[in-house]
């Protein structure tokens, strides 16, 4: 049984794992899987399922069934059952468990019924089908009633008693007429789920400017909050073209180096701006990871000096006693720029060509 969302029709199989390389979203290593358990300790009863999308839920497997990564479960739902496939079993899911501070004897926790069967499968295929239908008539009921909202994306459970729209809005929306208008034509029960425009993107999914899958689709899932700050951080230009992502909010990969910057920061001087007898220096740029800071003179704009931070520190110290020195030229980079061993690049080069030797043997052998 191929995963519901792979491109290759091999992903599942009913020995778990996913043998085309994680085609799903939100897909965990199971790293524990090959561990043997110790002498009288049983196997972990709880495992994580996943649902549609990023959508994932703990189940207790209570009828003692040997689940693997990727085998496809049915599950009680809230009303009814629903299926689903295992992304994490055994002693990972323990862990999983805790990373989302609940508790073992969680009361909430639904149990696993069976295995599923071919006729839960065939349903759950139906049901994936129907869904691609429902969403557009969805948006253009949201659209006729002229509600402020985007319908994203729909889930409908398996056995077809539920559906569950989620919906992105720059405020409070009153859809009760909208949900009346969804429950006479397409005779479900509805629930409307609001959410952030990152999970929105973390739901469609897509590649980033980087050349790769979303991190908010394949495996980020908490949502820190990001400030321009963090680009100033990293001397990155304030475009907000290319600092936001495809949520239109700023791209979250620039909190990930932003710990190393901010640590990096904390040995450089705050002022920046140098006095010396050649005149006034304005510092113009800096390399945070090669500990230079580069300036200019006030009447020679053109010319960039570049200076290392104990450099720095010892003229604004200078500076502060009231004192300046004759230039602020940082001698050891000047030295280590001389010895900086360059090369030319020349026109391009006529290669000799062996046709006409070849030639000139021919006409030996004509002569003879």
């Amino acid at each position: 049984m191929a995963c519901s969302g792979c491109s290759t029709g091999r992903g599942g199989s009913s020995e778990g794992g996913c043998s085309s390389g994680g085609c799903n979203k939100m897909n965990v290593f199971d790293w524990l899987a090959n561990m043997e358990l110790p002498n009288g300790q049983k196997p972990f009863d709880i495992v994580e399922v996943r649902f549609k999308n990023s959508r994932k839920e703990f189940f207790r497997n209570r009828n003692n069934l040997q689940l693997l990564q990727g085998n496809i479960v049915t599950v009680e739902g809230v009303t009814g059952f629903d299926v689903g496939v295992v992304s994490v079993a055994g002693e990972t899911a323990r862990l999983q468990l805790k990373k989302k501070k609940m508790s073992e004897d969680d009361s909430s926790i639904r149990n696993i019924l069976r295995k599923s069967t071919p006729n839960d499968i065939d349903r759950w295929k139906e049901v994936q089908e129907l869904e691609k239908s429902i969403i557009v008539r969805a948006r253009t009921h949201a659209t006729n009633m002229k509600l402020d909202m985007k319908i994203n994306d729909v889930e409908i459970q398996a056995d077809k008693s539920q559906a569950s729209f989620y919906y992105t809005a720059p405020g409070r929306v009153d859809f009760r007429e909208l949900i009346k208008a969804y429950s006479s034509e397409f005779r479900l029960r509805i629930q409307m789920w609001q959410i952030g425009e990152r999970q929105e993107a973390g739901r469609l999914g897509g590649i980033g400017s980087c050349g790769l899958e979303l991190c908010c689709s394949t495996w980020l899932t908490d949502f820190r909050s990001v400030s321009t700050t963090a680009a100033r951080y990293q001397q990155l230009a304030l475009n907000p073209v290319k600092l936001a992502g495809q949520c239109g909010k700023l791209k979250c990969c620039l909190n990930y180096e932003l710990d190393s910057y901010m640590d990096a920061l904390k040995d450089f001087p705050q002022t920046m701006d140098l006095d010396s007898q050649k005149g006034r220096a304005v510092h113009q740029k800096t390399d945070i990871f090669k500990r230079t800071i580069w300036y200019t003179y006030l009447d020679a704009p053109e010319n960039f000096i570049p200076l290392s931070v104990e450099r720095v520190k010892a003229i604004i110290d200078m500076n502060q006693k009231g004192k300046k020195p004759e230039t602020i030229e940082d001698m050891k980079l000047e030295m280590a720029k001389e010895k900086e061993v360059g090369y030319v690049v020349g026109g391009p080069k006529q290669l000799k060509s062996n046709n006409n030797k070849g030639r000139n043997n021919n006409r030996r052998r004509r002569d003879n």
